[in-house]
């Protein structure tokens, strides 16, 4: 699952104004004024996952598909589809290298198109099976392609080296730095980025996570100006190596370099995080996640952290699972509500929401079919007070709530049309199972709308429309 948001990263690159210097592009050229606009058109664009899809008869090798917006929103007729089969892309589709399992984008080489990052956590790196692998694909007026491999630094330490992966600015020069996580206590920061070397400098974020053994290492990674200092800072999710306690590791970013570690949030139960200004303050909050039964609920429930000028703040500004009042549905075990998270502004007033991905949910007689829920940002924050719930079976989304659908494996909240408002995009990776399907949704000034809803699976995509996909079951945050 990955989740990492940067939501910041694109105020960041507003604001410093940088003209790189590259071989490759004009020294006119300016940074992506998004960080998921990849053809430089002006629209944000939808990246999303089919980490089993079979490529060249390989199960599990893994694709990912990106579908470019424009003024009527994505369109499976605008896509690019990669592999590492894929001309320019480096390495080799083999069997189980889940290709596509993590992703995050930014304009990394600063040359106004922005870059896609992809993790293959199952690739065999030399004699070490699962050792992971990191791959940018870069972005260009055409779209994606060509690509550069980021070394892992420390092999033999960790397995599934880009399990988790967050791109944002934590030095505030203007060039988006890469994080990336593993089974390892270390995430490792990777920066300077050119189209030609790669990444010219690393350091290794030493978090005191527990490693090597069960849920360990750097689950989930998220990104976003939480002090307001005008560089980003990092959400590390992991167990505490000393305490074996689950929860999220902030650390603050700096114009003098580094990240610098502010605080612990701890939870009951596995976590992932997602960042965003949920009441308009200017200052990036942190929602989390615990999507199984915990202290706070029985089918989970998703906790809000608000931002401030001394970082995020410890005690929490909200606790929300589907028994608080004005949330759709009810507290029940296994639902798994906060699968996935994802943090933007729907309605264009200026506080941003919260997509939850319930993949669990039972829809009627169907188990498992999926919801989503959107949650409301506020002056206050986050609120359960006037949520909104989305299934296969709401007026306007194509088909129809099946058991082991799973919508909402994966979700996505940013603006596909270019109209101010966020636009919901879901993935169910159980939908004509095992294919997968892709959903997206309008945003509106009272919120998510079912109508003029689209989906498209596989065969749309020209991709194969057999063999164990699970297309959508993650996707750009």
């Amino acid at each position: 699952m990955r989740r990492s948001t940067t939501t910041a990263l694109v105020a960041t690159l507003l604001a410093t104004g940088v003209t790189p210097v590259l071989l490759t592009t004009p020294a006119s050229a300016a940074p992506a004024k998004y960080a998921d606009d990849f053809n430089g058109d002006g629209y944000r664009d939808l990246a999303f996952a089919a980490p089993y899809a079979p490529v060249g008869g390989k199960t599990d090798a893994g694709a990912v598909v990106v579908t470019y917006g424009s003024a009527n929103g994505i369109s499976a007729a605008r896509r690019t589809v990669l592999t590492q089969d894929t001309a320019g892309i480096p390495g080799t589709a083999e069997q189980g290298d889940r290709f596509g399992k993590a992703l995050a984008s930014g304009d990394l080489n600063a040359d106004g198109y922005a870059d896609l990052v992809i993790g293959s956590t199952g690739e065999d790196v030399g004699s070490d099976a699962d050792g992971g692998s990191v791959t940018v694909v870069w972005g260009g007026k055409s779209g994606l392609s060509g690509g550069k491999g980021v070394s892992d630094p420390a092999v033999s330490a960790h397995d599934e080296y880009g399990m988790s992966l967050a791109v944002a600015d934590f030095s505030g020069d203007g060039r988006p730095d890469l994080a990336v996580g593993s089974t390892g206590s270390d995430v490792w920061i990777h920066q300077g980025f050119t189209k030609a070397d790669g990444a010219a400098s690393r350091y290794g974020l030493a978090t005191g996570l527990r490693a090597n053994s069960g849920l360990s290492g750097a689950r989930d990674l998220a990104a976003g100006d939480l002090n307001g200092d005008g560089t980003d800072d990092l959400v590390v999710t992991g167990s505490d190596a000393e305490t074996y306690a689950d929860g999220n590791m902030i650390y603050l970013g700096s114009a003098s370099g580094g990240l610098t570690f502010q605080t612990f949030l701890k939870s009951d139960a596995w976590e992932l995080a997602a960042v965003g200004d949920l009441n308009g303050d200017g200052y990036d909050d942190v929602v989390t996640a615990a999507p199984g039964t915990n202290g706070k609920s029985l089918g989970g429930s998703v906790v809000s952290y608000l931002g401030g000028a001394n970082g995020v703040r410890t005690q929490p500004q909200a606790t929300i699972n589907q028994d608080t009042p004005g949330v759709p549905g009810a507290d029940e075990e296994m639902d798994a509500f906060g699968n996935d998270l994802s943090v933007a502004d729907v309605d264009g007033d200026g506080y941003a929401e919260v997509a939850v991905g319930v993949l669990h949910e039972t829809i009627g007689t169907a188990k498992i079919a999926g919801s989503v829920i959107v949650l409301r940002g506020s002056a206050a924050g986050m609120t359960g007070t006037g949520a909104q719930s989305f299934t296969q079976n709401t007026a306007g989304v194509p088909g129809t709530a099946e058991s082991a659908d799973r919508f909402g494996a994966s979700v996505r909240l940013s603006d596909l049309n270019r109209d101010g408002k966020a636009d919901l995009s879901v993935g169910a990776d159980g939908e004509n199972h095992p294919s997968g399907a892709i959903y997206s949704l309008r945003g509106t000034a009272s919120g998510v709308t079912g109508k003029n809803a689209i989906s498209f699976g596989p065969g749309s995509l020209g991709m194969s429309t057999t063999g164990y996909l699970r297309l959508g079951q993650d996707m750009l945050n």
